[in-house]
């Protein structure tokens, strides 16, 4: 190393890169991508101009009215300090809230983030392909993926891109027009930490939290993403899912795009005013027989892809009452154990339970579930027609045509209820 390199190294490590690992492998790249910008300028400036509106466009500061004299005091010292940013400015990370976030070489030159197995046929791969799929790693999912498979199917017209492993939770698969190089469909999902968030999700999570009543000092515990972009569809759509906790509580976020469209999280018991809750209990009582009742907890899901704001009350260790409201239905569920069997030795076996459930005469279901409805809900199934469901074993539809009321009952063989839920739609 010259002495110049060792300053540009020291200059790094200074202010806001103080914190930055720095190593002998990234000052070996950051040297390569000197290189290369030197080498390839000319082409560098075409690709950028055939960039998506999706590109990092770097910021150009207005230059204001300064006078000559100005100008040539200043010459000597952004000449002397050139070499020392050209390289540090490649290695430059953008900031979020604090948040350290890309590199800025990413920015402007994603595909230098690609990782590639040895022996891929990049030859397949244009400069348009590569760069899209490095931002939409980059923009949309947020972590680059190793690249393990690219490979050309004619009869498509399409190259397939695969990254990360299919059986392991970081993995994406990619298919690009073979003509145009632009996305044709997506499919990725990864995990990542807290930390690797990014910031304009994590400074929504108080705000979130508070605004359905629950705890908003919930810290960060885990994170899924999964982006998916179908034929015919102009760009990919994320779903980030934020889960929380504490000593006492849990929580869930989860965002499409920037988005958030469901808000889940633990609330107080005093939230809950004591006539529903004197009322989840007569449910569970009239229901399952069980008296002795204790309130494990209590929580609320408000999910705006669904239109439905729910409240759930835990009862000991399998009762669960769960009021549903949206903006034209109202569901009330008391549901227990679900009684299921799974100790079936093949199909024939579990055939034959299925055949038992449907076998339950209409007569024995109405006599066993109608003082429980009537309990629940002051309502009488006399006028209610009933059907089975064909591809759900075990679930009897009581339906009212006029007003349109809904009440669906799960039994086992033996016409234990194991749930009763009624949909005033």
């Amino acid at each position: 190393m010259t002495q110049k390199d060792e300053q540009w190294e020291k200059e790094i490590r200074k202010g806001p890169f103080a914190s930055s690992p720095f190593t002998e492998d990234h000052k070996r790249k950051v040297l390569q991508q000197v290189e290369w910008i030197k080498k390839s300028e000319e082409g560098s400036k075409g690709d950028r101009s055939e960039d998506s509106s999706r590109s990092f466009r770097p910021f150009r500061p207005q230059v204001g009215n300064v006078s000559h004299k100005r100008r040539r005091k200043r010459g000597p010292l952004v000449a002397g300090m050139g070499s020392l940013v050209i390289a540090a400015g490649l290695f430059l990370w953008i900031w979020d809230d604090g948040q350290l976030v890309k590199p800025v070489i990413e920015q402007v030159y994603p595909t230098a983030a690609l990782q590639l197995s040895d022996g891929l046929n990049t030859n397949l791969l244009t400069d348009k392909m590569k760069r899209n799929v490095a931002t939409t790693m980059r923009d949309d999912l947020g972590k680059q993926l190793k690249i393990k498979k690219v490979e050309d199917l004619p009869v498509s017209g399409r190259i397939y891109v695969e990254a990360g492993n299919e059986i392991e939770k970081e993995y994406a698969q990619i298919w690009l027009d073979a003509t145009t190089g632009n996305l044709r469909e997506v499919q990725m999902r990864c995990e990542m930490q807290p930390s690797e968030l990014e910031q304009r999700y994590l400074r929504q999570v108080p705000s979130l939290l508070q605004s359905i009543g629950s705890n908003p000092t919930l810290k960060p515990a885990s994170v899924q993403r999964f982006v998916s972009m179908k034929q015919g569809e102009s760009e990919p759509i994320s779903h980030t899912t934020l889960a929380l906790e504490n000593e006492t509580g849990y929580g869930e976020i989860v965002w499409q795009q920037d988005k958030a469209v469901s808000i889940t999280g633990d609330l107080r018991p005093d939230q809950v005013s004591q006539a529903a809750l004197a009322d989840a209990e007569d449910a569970v009582n009239a229901v399952f027989g069980e008296t002795s009742l204790k309130l494990r907890g209590v929580s609320r899901s408000k999910d705006d892809e669904i239109g439905r704001d729910i409240i759930n009350l835990s009862f000991n260790d399998h009762y669960l009452v769960q009021m549903t409201v949206g903006e034209e239905t109202k569901v009330y569920s008391i549901i227990g154990e679900n009684s299921y069997r799974d100790d079936f030795a093949n199909w024939d076996e579990v055939e034959a339970y299925h055949q038992k459930i449907y076998d339950v005469k209409e007569s024995f279901l109405r006599d066993e579930v109608g003082p429980m409805i009537k309990e629940v809900f002051n309502v009488n199934l006399d006028g209610y027609s009933l059907h089975r469901e064909a591809d759900n074993p075990g679930i009897a539809v009581f339906e009212l045509e006029s007003p349109k009321d809904v009440i669906r009952v799960r039994y086992n063989e033996d016409v234990k209820i194991t749930m009763i839920t009624r949909g005033e739609l």
